[in-house]
């Protein structure tokens, strides 16, 4: 399927939308490229990070994590993954440096079966380890792992929402006592303002499992009025 065809495809799936707002979307991933992207020390990304013959960005072997080179304030990110068995990665997003540290808000990936007794708030589509879900109502929507998923991220005017295949994960505000107690009952509370900076890179991690990701696009959000 031609590119074109497979954005307006996803966005139907995903999105309320028309070809109009697909064209406001940009690939993080254009013509099987990583020039958008860098190590944490700024270098391109050379090793481990590879295209397979679908066309796909999957980590193999060590790749180390990798960042965008832009950085990126209020954003609608939407992508294609899969997690391999007992796999653990994610992508994150307002990462800046602390230190010598490079850490943001991540919209966690992994195989969530095979790990029944780890704390919810790192399970698939979570903040990881600051929110499982906004509310007990809301439910993952899990695919088996040979099929791929669809992840969204919106971070708009303070307003951070996390989508699964097509479930709405995550509703949360960084500016809400709520959001302000977990980060201090989670291993970033040394973090001055963790994750309420509003500009930040994105990140891939290299958790040491194989990962896809596919089809990965974003629009800039700054100055729009909220995205319902």
């Amino acid at each position: 399927m031609k590119l074109v065809s497979r954005l307006l495809f996803l966005v139907a799936a995903i999105l309320p939308g028309t070809a109009a707002l697909a064209q406001q979307y940009s690939s993080l991933l254009p013509d099987r490229s990583l020039a958008q992207w860098m190590l944490p020390d700024g270098a391109d990304v050379t090793q481990g990070w590879t295209f397979d013959t679908d066309g796909s960005l999957h980590l193999t072997g060590k790749g180390n994590n990798i960042l965008t080179r832009e950085e990126f304030g209020d954003f609608d990110l939407w992508f294609e993954y899969r997690i391999s068995e007992k796999g653990n990665s994610g992508i994150k997003y307002r990462v800046m440096k602390y230190g010598n540290q490079w850490l943001g808000l991540e919209y966690q990936i992994q195989d969530d079966s095979a790990f029944p007794k780890m704390s919810a708030e790192h399970y698939t589509a979570s903040v990881y380890d600051l929110f499982d879900t906004s509310s007990p109502v809301l439910q993952r929507n899990y695919k088996s792992g040979d099929v791929w998923s669809v992840g969204r991220i919106i971070v708009q005017q303070n307003r951070l929402r996390h989508w699964m295949n097509g479930n709405l994960i995550i509703d949360e505000r960084d500016d809400s006592p709520r959001f302000a107690e977990a980060v201090q009952n989670s291993k970033f509370k040394g973090q001055q303002d963790f994750g309420r900076n509003r500009n930040g890179r994105l990140m891939l991690t290299d958790h040491g499992s194989e990962v896809w990701y596919r089809n990965v696009f974003i629009r800039r959000l700054d100055g729009r009025p909220q995205v319902p």
